[in-house]
């Protein structure tokens, strides 16, 4: 059985002119949406039904759901949104702040983590009267949670949980709650409108007070992400109560690549809020650099794509050679020291150990040594469990031709340093060409100011929600590898 989005001329149960009329029971319903953001329904059906209602003279087609994924620190002075600037001309702070005591943004995602202090309420004026939403509970959950900053909280799942296939080994790892287990969710909503949150920190760097775009917004949580993506029919769910709710915003960290209008779930649900004045706001998507690499396109869409920043967290890898190399780390631990070890890179006929796959290094070539891992297949921070656990002391996270200059920086498990592809060509033309290859690794401490250039190719840090003040530009993954 598969999900099916049907937008149908009379939704529920289906009788047409036809021979064999469709009855969907109430099993297979999963929604039925309302007409604020879609005029139909999503259904579990086999491909037998789902053509026959594809005949039917009563609906007007019938699409697969689609699967969605997620896309995730300067202040907003580094976009230019400062007074003495004139962008925010003749409007003081405190008047922009007032303005948008009112403005409630809808946020569909992974969810929340309450007790988050970007989302206390301290000195906001009551929650507007038009507000209709509400703050479901859940076992780890509870409605009082919510406040005058997180005013809503809710959760939509049935279409997770039908492509699951009601496995209840994935039931247990899956808590069905507006609570955030993945970070995502928290992030993005706190970069829209968290409150000021004073000697904020990641691990010591980039410390400073944290703060939102709009900090004196009301925030309405959506969760319609799960561990294996976010489905369009739960998006749409999300969606129709975020309009019927009564949110002036909907932001969106999420997408799917680049599809027809009519079946592409997040347009028509946009199409819908932009037609009752809701401003629609999505993020263009980590990939590229390529053609149609973008998300969320349609014209109604403000398309928010990512840029750099003006904030380095800089790492150095020193070569036998004497060449000192640039990267980007957020590694607090311990250090190597100034004295160089061993420098270990083990591409041959397997790929597993070069990319530092589990059980892919031998503890006897790697002990003692720092390795160089290709970035890729596995997660990053993982890479360098591997090193650790094979008896490396360190590692450098080298790109590839798939990643190009972008540079993450992690908080890593042992002394490790990301670089770009051209620098990583260098340190394996080295490691190829010297019949004892060293290296030393050390870190650069706190963030610095840099030049910002163009593209997405720039540094971001993975929890980011705990930096230096978020803005909207950068909307890169950050949270996730």
């Amino acid at each position: 059985m598969s999900p099916y989005l049907t937008p149908p001329n009379t939704i529920g149960t289906l009788s047409t002119s036809s021979p064999s009329p469709l009855i969907l029971s109430s099993d297979s319903l999963l929604y039925t949406y309302t007409h604020h953001a879609f005029h139909g329904f999503a259904a579990s059906l086999s491909p037998d039904e789902a053509e026959s209602l594809r005949r039917s003279d009563a609906v007007l087609d019938v699409y697969e759901d689609t699967i969605y994924s997620l896309h995730t620190t300067r202040t907003p002075e580094f976009l230019g949104l400062d007074p003495q600037l004139g962008l925010w001309a003749s409007h003081s702070p405190q008047e922009l702040n007032h303005a948008s005591q009112d403005v409630i943004i809808g946020v569909l995602d992974t969810g929340v983590w309450p007790e988050s202090k970007s989302f206390h309420d301290s000195d906001m004026p009551a929650v507007p009267s038009r507000w209709r939403g509400e703050c479901e509970s859940g076992p780890d959950f509870d409605s009082k949670l919510c406040n005058k900053k997180l005013i809503g909280a809710r959760r939509f799942s049935r279409g997770y949980h039908m492509a699951s296939g009601g496995d209840p080994a994935k039931a247990k790892e899956e808590i069905d709650s507006p609570r955030d287990h993945d970070g995502h969710g928290t992030h993005t909503s706190s970069t829209a409108a968290g409150a000021h949150v004073a000697n904020a920190s990641m691990l010591g760097y980039a410390s400073g007070t944290a703060r939102g775009m709009a900090i004196s917004a009301r925030v309405a949580i959506y969760k319609v992400c799960w561990r294996t993506g976010c489905f369009g029919s739960d998006i749409l769910a999300g969606m129709d109560s975020a309009i019927a709710d009564g949110v002036d915003v909907l932001s969106m960290s999420l997408g799917g690549g680049s599809a027809p209008y009519y079946r592409d779930t997040i347009a028509i649900g946009a199409f819908t809020a932009t037609e009752k004045g809701i401003f629609v706001s999505c993020s263009a998507g980590n990939s590229g650099p390529g053609k149609a690499t973008l998300a969320n396109v349609a014209p109604w869409i403000m398309t928010v794509g990512a840029g750099t920043l003006d904030r380095d967290f800089p790492a150095y890898a020193l070569l036998g050679n004497s060449q000192r190399l640039t990267g980007v780390s957020l590694y607090s631990g311990k250090g190597m020291g100034e004295k160089p070890v061993g420098l270990v890179y083990t591409k041959g006929s397997s790929s597993s150990s070069n990319l530092c796959l589990p059980g892919s290094l031998e503890p006897e070539l790697v002990r003692g040594k720092l390795v160089l891992c290709d970035r890729g297949i596995n997660a990053r921070v993982e890479k360098g469990a591997v090193v650790r656990d094979a008896g490396g002391v360190g590692m450098i996270l080298a790109n590839t031709a798939a990643n190009g200059e972008e540079l993450v920086a992690d908080s890593h498990l042992l002394p490790a340093v990301a670089v770009g592809r051209k620098v990583g060509d260098v340190i394996r033309e080295y490691v190829r060409s010297d019949g004892n290859p060293t290296a030393v690794l050390s870190f650069g401490g706190n963030g610095s100011e840099r030049e910002a250039v163009a593209g997405c190719g720039g540094v971001q840090f993975s929890g980011a929600q705990y930096g230096n003040a978020p803005d909207t530009e950068a909307r890169c993954d950050w949270a996730r590898g």
